[in-house]
């Protein structure tokens, strides 16, 4: 089997282990375990914390000790042990710790993933900036398999997605061990410095204004993935308590509908060569930020009717803001930085989007949320109209009773149901990003090189 081969294999295993769970983990959360949503922020929390460091921590030791392939299968081995344990957890306390255990294992094998594959297409004379975003793109439709796997077979809201994804990731581990040899590089000088020796020279790279600036834009864009990822299904799914929406096709499948991101994603991920010579890095990623600001303006006005193709178009778009900004910001990381801290330079890289940049988007997130987007309501009257129908609809007075109340004669609950005025979050969310978008444009020089690109190919 050819090398682009082996690693397109490699690259869709990546995904499906990761796309098995990540989109439906909200629908597990408060739908079979009926957990609150103040903690749920600090589900997707726990990949920012495990990036604070799991990524460069085995960035330095792929760099200095370790081959990459080995230490990239052990952590998906270790990462499915941790999935199997998943659904015997009871409460949400100790979910948040196992959850932050399997993010340890699992962040850091992107960043090995995109370092063992652009080794090995450079040991086999192989242009990097062609052939790199195809195989890429196959990480993509592994994670859309695994969506409507978790969907159609009814278990977007139940442990077996765990099991799903710990499954894959186990052949995924024993797979990892044929891989080409990615041996460390271990071109640190004899008499190197603690920092040299430990690999944390990547962290200098702090010292270059151009540097900082990209490392920064990249946290803030990262906080904008996790907003996405964690609250999308969601969404769609809450359809479900608005009677004329109750029985949609997005309500149902509202994971599908989801998937056409990713989908997306495989159209762009090819266009990004193209992008990326004509129009150069700070375009690409300006181009990335915008279409975040089309994702959830799209969102805060779509509904699964009329407003259906608001829904559609902002999942198109998706692909265009997560692949503009992650592939070509990986890419850029390889063209600016020395052959010996690349591995580590990587999960910086790494730990700026999905370490701080996860944090940062999950806990604020969660905690704007809960304070001043979700609405209270105590009877009827209130509720029909936020839910658009009558005080009499049976499907609201259903939805009020399944959350365990009473009705009493005057229309008054027995206890407070709150409801997320997504509309809002949308909003907020997509002037988020349109700040960070005019702030990088002003802030980030970078003239567009060509040949700097082209040097990746080497």
């Amino acid at each position: 089997m050819g090398i682009k081969n082996r690693l397109v294999i490699m690259s869709f295993l990546q995904f499906f282990v990761w796309g098995a769970w990540l989109i439906t983990i909200a629908n597990y959360w408060f739908g079979t375990k009926n957990w609150e949503g103040t903690q749920f922020g600090l589900v997707f929390g726990t990949m920012g914390i495990a990036s604070l460091f799991m990524p460069t921590l085995t960035g330095i030791i792929a760099d200095r000790w370790v081959n990459a392939e080995k230490l990239y299968g052990i952590l998906h081995i270790l990462y499915a042990a941790v999935l199997f344990y998943i659904p015997q957890v009871s409460t949400p306390e100790t979910f948040i710790y196992i959850m932050l255990l399997a993010m340890c294992f699992y962040m850091p094998t992107i960043a090995l993933s995109n370092s063992i594959s652009f080794t090995a297409l450079k040991l086999n004379n192989k242009d990097v900036i062609k052939n790199f975003p195809p195989i890429r793109v196959w990480g993509t439709v592994g994670f859309i398999v695994a969506m409507w796997i978790t969907n159609l077979t009814g278990n977007k809201a139940t442990e077996y997605q765990f099991y799903i994804a710990g499954l894959a990731a186990v052949l995924l581990g024993i797979y990892s061990f044929t891989l080409p040899k990615c041996k460390p590089q271990r071109l640190s000088k004899e008499n190197a410095s603690i920092m040299e020796t430990l690999g944390l020279e990547s962290f200098k790279l702090f010292a270059d204004y151009k540097m900082a600036l990209f490392f920064i834009f990249s946290m803030f864009l990262g906080g904008a993935l996790q907003l996405t990822n964690a609250y999308g299904d969601v969404f769609l799914d809450e359809f479900k308590h608005f009677p004329k929406y109750a029985d949609s096709f997005v309500v149902e499948y509202s994971t599908i509908i989801m998937s056409i991101s990713q989908i997306s994603e495989t159209l762009f991920i090819l266009a990004i060569p193209f992008f990326l010579r004509r129009f150069g890095i700070k375009q690409v990623m300006l181009i990335s930020m915008f279409a975040w600001v089309l994702r959830f303006g799209l969102f805060a006005y779509g509904n699964p009717t009329s407003g259906l193709w608001m829904i559609i178009m902002s999942c198109v778009v998706y692909g265009m803001a997560f692949d503009f900004f992650n592939i070509s910001g990986s890419l850029f990381v390889e063209t600016n930085t020395d052959p010996k801290n690349r591995s580590s330079a990587q999960g910086l890289f790494m730990m700026m989007t999905n370490g701080f940049g996860a944090v940062l988007g999950s806990f604020t997130s969660g905690w704007a949320i809960d304070k001043y987007f979700t609405k209270s309501f105590n009877n009827t009257t209130d509720l029909a109209g936020f839910l658009q129908t009558e005080t009499t609809n049976p499907k609201m007075l259903e939805f009020v009773t399944g959350q365990g109340n009473i009705i009493g004669a005057d229309g008054l609950f027995s206890k407070v149901i709150f409801m997320k005025d997504w509309h809002t979050i949308w909003l907020a969310f997509a002037i988020y990003a349109l700040i960070i978008a005019v702030a990088f444009a002003v802030l980030f020089k970078h003239k567009h090189n060509p040949i700097d690109v082209e040097n990746i190919s080497h």
